[in-house]
C-alpha cells in the first residue's frame, strides 16, 4: 500500500513538473505579436486579470528559462523581446545570497541576446497593458531571489518593424 502511494506520488510530480510545458507547447502557436510568456520567481504574484494564465513549474529558475528561450526561438512565427528587471544588476549579495552566481547564469542564457533593462514596475505596467488585450503566460519557478524574473514579449518572426514603417509610409 505504501509502495502504490508513493507511486502515485511520483508519478503526480513528474505530471506537474511537465504539464507546464505541454501547456506551453500547446499554447506557444497559437501566441503571438504582443503575447508576453513571464518565467517569475516563486514570490511573484497570480495575477486576477482573467488575461493571464499562471502555472507553477516546481522547477529550477534557469532551467525553465532556458526550455522556454529554445521554444521561442525554434517558433518560425515569433521571435522573443527580452525584458529584465533593471534593479537586478544592483541586488546586493549581503542582501540576497547567490544573486550573484544567478546574475552569471542569466548572463549565460541570454548572451547574445537583446535585452531591455527598465525598471520593475515600468515592465509590470507594460505587461499589465498588454493583458488587456492578450493573453500572457507566466510560468513560476522555484527561484527565491528578487528581480529575476524573465519578461518574454513574443514579436512577429517574419515582419518587423523596419519592414512596417516602409509599409506605413506607401
Amino acid at each position: 500500500m505504501k509502495f502504490a502511494i508513493a507511486l502515485v506520488l511520483l508519478v503526480c510530480v513528474g505530471c506537474q513538473s511537465t504539464s507546464w510545458q505541454s501547456e506551453l507547447k500547446n499554447r506557444l502557436p497559437v501566441l503571438g505579436h504582443r503575447n508576453f510568456i513571464v518565467i517569475a520567481d516563486s514570490a511573484y504574484p497570480a495575477q486576477a486579470n482573467p488575461g493571464i494564465t499562471t502555472l507553477y513549474t516546481n522547477q529550477d529558475h534557469v532551467s525553465v528559462i532556458k526550455k522556454v528561450l529554445s521554444s521561442v526561438e525554434s517558433a518560425r512565427h515569433v521571435n522573443p523581446v527580452i525584458y529584465l528587471d533593471k534593479e537586478l544588476t544592483d541586488v546586493p549579495e549581503a542582501d540576497a545570497s547567490g544573486i550573484g552566481a544567478l546574475r552569471d547564469q542569466l548572463d549565460a542564457v541570454l548572451n547574445g541576446k537583446t535585452i531591455q533593462r527598465l525598471p520593475h514596475m515600468e515592465i509590470i505596467k507594460k505587461l499589465d497593458k498588454s493583458a488587456e488585450l492578450f493573453n500572457v503566460l507566466i510560468l513560476k519557478t522555484n527561484g527565491t531571489l528578487p528581480y529575476t524574473s524573465v519578461f518574454i514579449e513574443l514579436d512577429c518572426g517574419y515582419w518587423n518593424s523596419a519592414a512596417e514603417e516602409r509599409l506605413r509610409a506607401k
